[in-house]
């Protein structure tokens, strides 16, 4: 039977699925030889192609908006690019970060490696924020790093800016990088979650996307409650916060 993925919304102008982690969004530099891509599965899975409006990373989870028509795909990346679409994200972190703050730091311009790199695609960097809210905590008496006892935190975030790889960035910033991010991640934290609690994937998804349907212009709002080894995770360390 065909690979499906789970379709959160669909009409005749959007479709909206839960991306499982590990699943690129369409085919990139990144890894040349991989055959599997949202863009492709779910194209023949409904049968009619079509357009991303926006991008999760690989390793990230959760709600992924497409249009039904570069039109409308085009109508709904506008709105990402204006910052009108809310989009709210869990992670789970290394180390117990403020109950709740703000991300206020500029991050620099990252490109693909066959993307236009000209005079007019500066590298400076833009601004970007990102809004945290601290949903649960756990102190494990496992000495992972130099210290007795390992703490992590469930986050939720709410990015205002659409910088690439922000909310990873963001959090490594803070000192709170996220668990099984190889690139900005603490590698000692990643093999702890990978070889004593089986979760092997980078613990960051987006649960909540609020957004004007380009049509009717009426708010929508399509939440993907965390699946897999990610709510393995919550549930090991107790954590029940309300999504």
């Amino acid at each position: 039977m065909a690979e499906q993925l789970p379709i959160l919304y669909r009409d005749e102008h959007i479709v909206v699925i839960d991306k499982p982690p590990g699943l690129l969004v369409h085919r990139s530099e990144i890894d040349r030889h991989e055959t599997r891509f949202a863009i492709q599965i779910l194209r023949d899975q409904i049968g009619q192609r079509v357009w991303p409006a926006h991008r999760l990373d690989r390793g990230t989870s959760g709600v992924l908006l497409f249009g039904l028509s570069s039109e409308i795909a085009s109508q709904l990346g506008r709105q990402f690019a204006a910052g009108t679409v809310e989009k709210r994200y869990w992670a789970v972190v290394r180390g117990y970060p403020p109950a709740a703050g703000s991300i206020d730091h500029a991050l620099s311009r990252q490109r693909d490696a066959y993307e236009f790199s000209g005079e007019r695609s500066s590298s400076e960097a833009q601004p970007a924020l990102t809004h945290f809210r601290k949903l649960a905590e756990i102190e494990l008496p496992v000495a992972v790093d130099c210290y007795p006892c390992s703490r992590y935190a469930l986050l939720e975030l709410d990015p205002i800016t659409g910088r690439r790889h922000q909310l990873r960035r963001h959090l490594k910033h803070l000192a709170h990088p996220i668990i099984g991010d190889a690139t900005y991640g603490k590698g000692r934290h990643n093999r702890y979650f990978a070889e004593h609690l089986d979760c092997h994937r980078l613990l960051l998804a987006c649960t909540e996307l609020t957004f004007e349907h380009p049509l009717s212009g009426q708010r929508q709002q399509i939440k993907a409650p965390v699946s897999g080894e990610f709510a393995a995770i919550l549930a090991r360390f107790g954590w029940q916060p309300v999504q």
